[in-house]
């Protein structure tokens, strides 16, 4: 992975696990994307799973993929927990946590431009806690989280902004789109339809992105 230009600014990382969440977020609609010596944009695909996911970010850290004080986002598709959430909603995380039982949340300060931002694309977003997992959940396992507070969860976001809450102090965030929810599991008919509209939503987020990472360049607080 290559080092970004000495005088840029500081690259965005956005870290996805799969093929398909990858070629969405790099094949979808740049017209938000900064052009000539403008911060760019690292795309990074860390494989399924926490344990992956912090690897992989921890090897882009120390590899100088992105600069100090990059801000790192999570994306890629995630399961919805509420009842009514449908395949192509969006999760924007107030906060992350991990698997474990002692895991500690990880906040999210920054997702308030993320927020304005994709509602004003007649998106249906849902905020709150998205909680990691490192298997696929379903069922009573899925309610027993939304009991708990959590509105979704996936595989990676919150090995993803630990790590890179840990090497330094940056802006972080998740931004995930349903692609499987109470009402809608991957299981059921209706799964591919489910998939397409959330290929689609995760390909139209690029440059709220970019957006929100040029709304970033003033001294972060």
């Amino acid at each position: 992975m290559p080092r970004p230009p000495a005088d840029a600014g500081p690259p965005l990382l956005v870290a996805c696990a799969l093929g398909i969440e990858r070629c969405a977020l790099r094949g979808g609609d740049r017209g938000g994307a900064p052009r000539g010596d403008g911060p760019q944009l690292v795309t990074l695909r860390t494989g399924m799973g926490p344990q992956a996911a912090e690897r992989a970010l921890a090897h882009a850290l120390r590899a100088g993929a992105v600069t100090e004080g990059s801000p790192v986002v999570a994306s890629g598709f995630c399961a919805g927990l509420a009842p009514g959430m449908r395949p192509g909603d969006v999760v924007v995380a107030e906060a992350t946590r991990d698997h474990h039982a002692d895991a500690p949340e990880v906040l999210c300060h920054d997702n308030g431009p993320l927020l304005r931002a994709l509602r004003q694309r007649g998106l249906t977003v849902h905020t709150g806690l998205l909680r990691g997992s490192d298997h696929v959940v379903r069922g009573a396992e899925r309610a027993a989280l939304h009991a708990a507070g959590a509105v979704a969860v996936d595989m990676e976001s919150a090995a993803t902004l630990r790590v890179a809450r840990r090497a330094g102090i940056r802006p972080v965030a998740a931004v995930r789109v349903v692609v499987d929810a109470p009402e809608h599991e991957l299981v059921r008919i209706g799964t591919v339809r489910g998939g397409i509209s959330a290929f689609r939503v995760l390909r139209s987020v690029l440059p709220v992105f970019y957006e929100w990472h040029r709304s970033l360049l003033l001294p972060w607080r």
